[in-house]
C-alpha cells in the first residue's frame, strides 16, 4: 500500500510500506463521494470561436440518436449560423424572464430543469454571471445543484475564466477577466475535452465573420484576437488539459492498486535528507522539472536512526517556495518508503543527494544511493554530489550543549562506573560488574547520542577487562568463558549505543512534537475564547513567544504599513531596520529578516500569516542575542501555529466585516423606511392642509360658513396629525441614542388609563371600555411617558379594527408587576409578522388601503416602556382567529 503521507508534520506507519499494493483509500473515498451525483463534462477552449458549443451540440445529437434524453438548457449562438444549425432537433428549455431595472432579462430556468430531470443537460457558458434575482449568482453554482440532483451536465468554458489564471491572463492580454470559475469545479469534472484549433485558423474564421459581426471582428483583431495572445492562451489550455489527464491517470492507478510508474507523463521527486546536499537537491530538481515541464514533489522521510547533524527544515521551506508539493513521512527504512511514495504518485524522476555515509555503510553497500540504484529500476535517478565544504547551518543538539561535552562525558561516566565496580568487587561476580559498565553506556547513548556511546562502550570494555577479568591487570583472557563473555559484553554495548541513541532522539523528537501539539490545542482553545481580533493577536503573540522561546510580536496591516498590535513582553518592539524586513515580508508573503534571503542582517525575523486571500498579518521573532536557535520540530510547530492563527484572524476580520455590513444594511433599511414614510405618510397631511388653505384663499367668501369651518377643521386636524408624526420621529431618534431619562413619580394608572381613553374617544368617536381593578398600587413612573404609551396603543388598536367594534383597555395587579392590556377585534397579525411589529417603520399592511401612520408607534412604545424598566408584548389572534392584545408589564 502507498505510504499514508500527509502535509508536513504528519506521517504514516512504516510497516505499511512493506504491505502488498492495495487501492488508495483517499481515492476510493473521492470516488464514493461522486456516487449519486450527476456527471460533469466540460468542453474547454483557449478562446471564443474555437467550436466548443458546436462540438457539444454535435455530441449531444449523436447521444440523442441512441435514444438518450438530451435537453438544451441554454444555448448562446452569438449569431453564428453554423452553431445554430448544429442544434438540429434537440429540444431547448424555455428561458426564465427576470425583471431588472425596467428590463426583462432572460436566464437559464434552473427550476424547470430540475422538474424535467433529463438524462443529459447541455448548458452553455459555465462562467456566466446570472441576473440579479436568480437563485445563484453564478451559472457554475446552478451546475452544482443540477449535479447534486443526479443530472448529467455538459457545459463549455474558455481557459481564461479559471480563477487561478486571472492574473496570468491579465498580463498576457492586458484585460482582467471579470467572470471566473473556481478551479475546483474543473478539477471535479468527470471529463474535460479540449477543443483546439491553431491561432492562424481561428483568425481566419474571425475575418470571415464566422465568430463576430464584421465591426466586432475588426475591433477584436486589434485587441484580444492577436496571434501572440491566442498562442499563449492555447499553451495554457494545453497544459491545463495535460495536468488533468495526468491527474486522471494517477487517480486510476491509485484506485486500482497499480504499481507505477506509468510513463504517461513526467513527474519529479526531490528526496530531502538530513545531509548537506538537501537544498542543492531541491534546486536541481526544480531545474529538471522546469526543463521537463513536469510537476515537482518533495519528500522527507524521518527515521529513528537519522542523524541530527543537519536540519531538513530549510530545504523543505525552499521546496515550498519553489512550488513543490511537500510531504513528510515516517518509516523504519528509507528506500521502501521512497519507492512506495514514488509509485503512488507516478513519479518518473527521483533526485537524491550522494551524501557522505559512514564507513561501514559504504563498505557494506547499504547506502541509500546504492540501495535505490539496485531497487529503483523503473525510475530515472539523478545523483547530486556532496559539497566540498560543509555549510555552516549545523543544528545544535536538542539540549543546547556543545559537541565536546558528550566526548568529555565518556571518561567521566566510565570512571564513575569503575568506582562503583571497585566498591562492589568481591560481592558481585566479574560478569555482574559488566552490567555497571553497560549502564554507563546506556546513559551516554541516551544523553549524547550513538557516537559518544560507542566510544564509551570500547573504553568500558577495556577497563572492565583490565581490572576485573582474569587474569587481572592484563588484557589477556584466561579461558573460553572469559572470551565469550567479553565478546558478548562488547557486542551488547555497541548494540545499546546504537539503539538507545536512536531511542533518545526519537523520544526527544516525540517530546518536541507533543509540545507543539499541546501548544496548538491550547491555541485553539484560546482562539475560540477570543472575542475580537484584538484579543486574538494578544493570544498569538503569547503563544508564538512561548513556542519559540524568544520575544515575539504580531503586526497587522494599516493603510498598507505593518503596525505592531501585540507583543510579548509587552514593551518589546522591532527597530527601524527590522521594520524594513517586516514591510518586505508583508509585500511578498514570505519570510524576511534574520537568517532569511531578504534583509538577513535584521535583528528580527518576520513570518507571514497567509490564507487564500493573501497575507493577513505577520509574526515577528527577535532572533539576535539568543543563545540557541529553534530546532526543526519547534519551527514546524510554529508554522502550524501561524497557519491556524491566520485562519482565525481572517475569520475574526470577516465576522467584523459582516457585523459592519449588517449594521450598515440596517441603517440603510431604516433610512429607506424613513424616506418612504416622509415621502408618503407625511405628504398626505401636508396635501390636505395645502388643499384646504388654497380653497379658503381662492373661494373663501363664496363658501358657506359650514364649509369654511369644515376646511379649517380639516387643516387643524391634519396639522395635529403631522405634529404627532414628527414627534414620533424625534422620539425614536432620542430612544436610539439613549437620550431619554424618565422623571419618576407615583402614578395612578387607573386615572391615567381613563384620561387617555376619554381623549381618544373624543377624537376618534370610537367606543373604548375600561376594565380597571381595585386597590392598584401607584408605581413610580413618568406620567408623560405612560400617557404617550397609552395614546399610541389605543390609536393603533383603533386604526386596525372595524369602526363598529370596541376597544378594551384593562389594568390589573400581576404579582410584583402591574399589567396594562389593550385589546381590539381586528383581523389580527400573522405569526411570522408578530415578532417584527415593534421594529421601527414596520407595518403589517402597506399601500393605499393601509391606515395612515409611519410605523413608529409601537417601536416608541417599546422604547418608552423599556426606559421605565418594563416589558411589552403582543398576542394575536386572541379569539376566533381575530383580535390583537398588547400587554405592558411595569414594576409595581
Amino acid at each position: 500500500m502507498p505510504p499514508l503521507s500527509a502535509r508536513r508534520g504528519k506521517g504514516y506507519p512504516a510497516s505499511m510500506a512493506d504491505e502488498p499494493p492495495r487501492p488508495d483509500p483517499d481515492t476510493l473515498l473521492a470516488l464514493a463521494a461522486k456516487e449519486g451525483r450527476g456527471r460533469l463534462k466540460v468542453f474547454l477552449g483557449a478562446a471564443p470561436g474555437v467550436g466548443k458549443t458546436f462540438e457539444m451540440l454535435s455530441e449531444g445529437r449523436s447521444l440523442k440518436a441512441t435514444g438518450a434524453e438530451v435537453l438544451v438548457g441554454l444555448l448562446e449562438t452569438h449569431g453564428r449560423a453554423e452553431t445554430a444549425a448544429q442544434l438540429g432537433a434537440l429540444p431547448v428549455l424555455p428561458r426564465r424572464r427576470i425583471a431588472y431595472r425596467g428590463q426583462a432579462l432572460e436566464e437559464f430556468d434552473l427550476d424547470a430543469a430540475l422538474v424535467l430531470r433529463p438524462q443529459v443537460l447541455l448548458l452553455d457558458e459555465l462562467a456566466h454571471s446570472n441576473a440579479p434575482g436568480s437563485r445563484h449568482p453564478k451559472r457554475w453554482q446552478d451546475v452544482e445543484e443540477l449535479r447534486a440532483a443526479g443530472i448529467e451536465v455538459w457545459t463549455t468554458m474558455n481557459v481564461q475564466h479559471l480563477e487561478s489564471l486571472s492574473e496570468d491572463v491579465a498580463r498576457i492580454i492586458g484585460i482582467r477577466v471579470q467572470e471566473t470559475v473556481p478551479d475546483h469545479v474543473l478539477a471535479d469534472a468527470d471529463a474535460v475535452e479540449l477543443i483546439d484549433i491553431p491561432p492562424a485558423e481561428l483568425l481566419e474564421r474571425l475575418r470571415q465573420g464566422k465568430i463576430y459581426r464584421p465591426e466586432q471582428a475588426a475591433r477584436a483583431l486589434k485587441g484580444f484576437f492577436r496571434e501572440g495572445n491566442l498562442a499563449a492562451l492555447r499553451q495554457i489550455a494545453l497544459r491545463r488539459t495535460a495536468d488533468r489527464v495526468d491527474a486522471d491517470v494517477t487517480g486510476y492507478m491509485r484506485a486500482n492498486a497499480i504499481a507505477g510508474p506509468w510513463p504517461a507523463g513526467d513527474r519529479v521527486l526531490a528526496l530531502i535528507g538530513r545531509d548537506a546536499t538537501a537544498e542543492d537537491v531541491v534546486r536541481q530538481a526544480r531545474r529538471i522539472a522546469d526543463v521537463l515541464r513536469a510537476p515537482l514533489l518533495a519528500l522527507h522521510v524521518e527515521t529513528a536512526s537519522a542523524t541530527d547533524r543537519f536540519d531538513p527544515a530549510p530545504a523543505l521551506l525552499l521546496a515550498e517556495r519553489l512550488g513543490a508539493e511537500v510531504e513528510t513521512t515516517v518509516a523504519r527504512d528509507v528506500p521502501p518508503a521512497v519507492l512506495a511514495h514514488a509509485r503512488a504518485h507516478n513519479v518518473t524522476h527521483i533526485v537524491i543527494g550522494r551524501g557522505r555515509p559512514a564507513g561501514w555503510r559504504r563498505l557494506t553497500g547499504r547506502t541509500l544511493t546504492a540501495t535505490l540504484i539496485r531497487q529503483a529500476a523503473d525510475f530515472t535517478l539523478h545523483l547530486i554530489p556532496a559539497p566540498t565544504s560543509v555549510p555552516g547551518r549545523v543544528r545544535a543538539e536538542a539540549r543546547g550543549l556543545p559537541g565536546w561535552v558528550g566526548w568529555a562525558a565518556v571518561p567521566v561516566l566510565v570512571c564513575l562506573a569503575t568506582g562503583a565496580s571497585l566498591v562492589a568487587d568481591g560481592a558481585v561476580p566479574e560478569g555482574g560488574l559488566g552490567m555497571i559498565y553497560l549502564a554507563a553506556v546506556v546513559a551516554l547513548a541516551a544523553m549524547f547520542g550513538p557516537m559518544p556511546a560507542a566510544a564509551g562502550a570500547l573504553l568500558a570494555f577495556l577497563v572492565w577487562d583490565f581490572l576485573f577479568l582474569l587474569p587481572r591487570f592484563t588484557f589477556a583472557l584466561s579461558g573460553i568463558q572469559e572470551v565469550m563473555g567479553a565478546a558478548i559484553f562488547f557486542c551488547v554495548a555497541l548494540l545499546l549505543a546504537g539503539t538507545t541513541g536512536g531511542l533518545g532522539r526519537s523520544v526527544a523528537t516525540a517530546r518536541a512534537r507533543v509540545f507543539g501539539l499541546r501548544r496548538l490545542i491550547e491555541l485553539s482553545r484560546k482562539v475560540s475564547a477570543a472575542g475580537s481580533a484584538g484579543d486574538l493577536v494578544v493570544v498569538v503573540a503569547q503563544e508564538a513567544a512561548g513556542l519559540s522561546g524568544r520575544p515575539a510580536c504580531v503586526l497587522l496591516p494599516l493603510d498598507g504599513e505593518p503596525v505592531v498590535r501585540a507583543a510579548r513582553p509587552v514593551d518589546i518592539e522591532p527597530d527601524t531596520a527590522s521594520m524594513a524586513a517586516a514591510r518586505w515580508a508583508q509585500a511578498k508573503g514570505t519570510r524576511a529578516g534574520f537568517a532569511t534571503d531578504a534583509l538577513p542582517s535584521a535583528d528580527w525575523q518576520f513570518r507571514p500569516m497567509r490564507t487564500a486571500q493573501g497575507t493577513v498579518g505577520l509574526v515577528g521573532l527577535r532572533m539576535s542575542g539568543m543563545a540557541t536557535p529553534m530546532d526543526a520540530e519547534h519551527d514546524r510547530a510554529l508554522d502550524a501555529l501561524l497557519d491556524q492563527a491566520a485562519i482565525a484572524l481572517e475569520r475574526a476580520q470577516l465576522m467584523a466585516d459582516q457585523a459592519r455590513n449588517a449594521a450598515r444594511a440596517e441603517t440603510e433599511a431604516l433610512r429607506s423606511a424613513l424616506l418612504a414614510s416622509i415621502g408618503h405618510d407625511l405628504r398626505t397631511p401636508l396635501t390636505s392642509i395645502r388643499g384646504a388653505l388654497e380653497t379658503l384663499r381662492l373661494s373663501g367668501e363664496a363658501l358657506p360658513l359650514a364649509a369654511r369651518d369644515d376646511l379649517l377643521a380639516t387643516a387643524e386636524e391634519e396639522t395635529i396629525r403631522l405634529t404627532r408624526y414628527l414627534g414620533n420621529i424625534v422620539d425614536i431618534v432620542r430612544l436610539e441614542h439613549g437620550q431619554l431619562q424618565p422623571k419618576r413619580e407615583p402614578v395612578d394608572l387607573g386615572d391615567a388609563v381613563r384620561t387617555a381613553a376619554e381623549r381618544m374617544m373624543r377624537s376618534s368617536g370610537r367606543r373604548i371600555r375600561c376594565d380597571i381593578a381595585e386597590r392598584l398600587p401607584a408605581p413610580r413612573l413618568d406620567a408623560a411617558l405612560i400617557d404617550q404609551v397609552l395614546a399610541n396603543l389605543l390609536d393603533n388598536a383603533i386604526k386596525f379594527s372595524p369602526a363598529e367594534t370596541e376597544v378594551v383597555v384593562a389594568v390589573r395587579r400581576d404579582g410584583p408587576q402591574v399589567a396594562i392590556t389593550v385589546e381590539d377585534q381586528g383581523s389580527g397579525i400573522a405569526p411570522d409578522m408578530l415578532i417584527h411589529i415593534f421594529d421601527p417603520f414596520f407595518r403589517v399592511r402597506r399601500g393605499d388601503q393601509a391606515p395612515a401612520g409611519t410605523g413608529l408607534g409601537l417601536a416608541i412604545c417599546r422604547g418608552l416602556v423599556h426606559a421605565m424598566d418594563g416589558r411589552i408584548a403582543a398576542d394575536s389572534p386572541i379569539r376566533d382567529g381575530k383580535g390583537t392584545r398588547m400587554t405592558v408589564l411595569l414594576p409595581a
